[in-house]
């Protein structure tokens, strides 16, 4: 069963880096515009960031979340540009509604910071794989309790689903009348609700004894059924990127 995640299978470069520099790269590309508040600046971590999604050939599958970030981004673009406390400069004018000029620069900023977070988390979640996120994550220390809670998250709700799959089917078999107008679907959905939440209650007790089974709480080291994914260069590209950000922080210190 798939988890349910964003993750798109390619054979890319950007695929084969490692789970830890891409958070490397999120910490970048969120501080960077932050210390040095400039439009060029912000411009350019989203140009990288949008030329990392098209090397790792996953540019379109962006497009809903984007979609999604524009259209409550659009909100934050009316309300600063006709109602920030301190807007002066009329742009234009309709009717009488004025949108001001003060409000959307700083509108602008928030979009670009926005944008450029959401593309450089979108580059992790999708070219990364959760297992190996969290994988990585423990190996580095993190509690493997921890962990499995994360992979979990990925796990319960695709199971779900299936769950709910197989019992709309059995009922539909019995003669259950699933599809029509709202009505119909919501009397067909009430019923399913008890048989989903009790069969993942019990999943949740199975594999808890499953996992007692297999030792998951010995304090005894844990071995991984996999080598630890690295990649050549990682070393090298984390230190850059962490250069850069003392570098701007010493850039911005010495411009006061």
């Amino acid at each position: 069963m798939k988890s349910i995640s964003l993750y798109v299978e390619r054979e890319s470069l950007i695929h084969d880096v490692d789970p830890i520099t891409k958070l490397f790269y999120i910490l970048f590309a969120l501080f960077i515009p932050i210390i040095l508040p400039s439009f060029t600046i912000s411009f350019l971590c989203l140009g990288i960031s949008i030329m990392l999604l098209c090397a790792a050939k996953v540019i379109r599958k962006t497009i809903p979340v984007f979609s999604f970030v524009f259209f409550v981004l659009i909100t934050v673009v009316i309300i600063q540009g006709l109602f920030k406390p301190e807007n002066e400069t009329v742009l234009f004018q309709i009717g009488s509604v004025a949108m001001y000029k003060e409000g959307l620069l700083y509108a602008l900023t928030i979009t670009l910071r926005v944008t450029n977070i959401v593309s450089s988390f979108m580059i992790l979640v999708l070219t990364t794989k959760p297992s190996d996120l969290v994988e990585t994550l423990v190996r580095k220390g993190m509690s493997p309790r921890i962990g499995y809670v994360i992979v979990s998250v990925f796990q319960i709700i695709p199971e779900m689903l299936s769950s709910m799959g197989t019992i709309t089917d059995a009922q539909r078999a019995r003669g259950m009348e699933t599809e029509g107008n709202l009505l119909v679907r919501i009397k067909a959905f009430v019923p399913l609700l008890g048989p989903v939440i009790l069969g993942s209650l019990i999943n949740t007790k199975e594999r808890a004894m499953a996992l007692e089974v297999r030792g998951f709480n010995s304090r005894a080291p844990k071995t991984y059924l996999y080598e630890e994914k690295t990649y050549t260069h990682s070393r090298l590209i984390q230190s850059v990127m962490l250069l850069l950000i003392v570098g701007a922080i010493a850039w911005r210190i010495l411009a006061w």
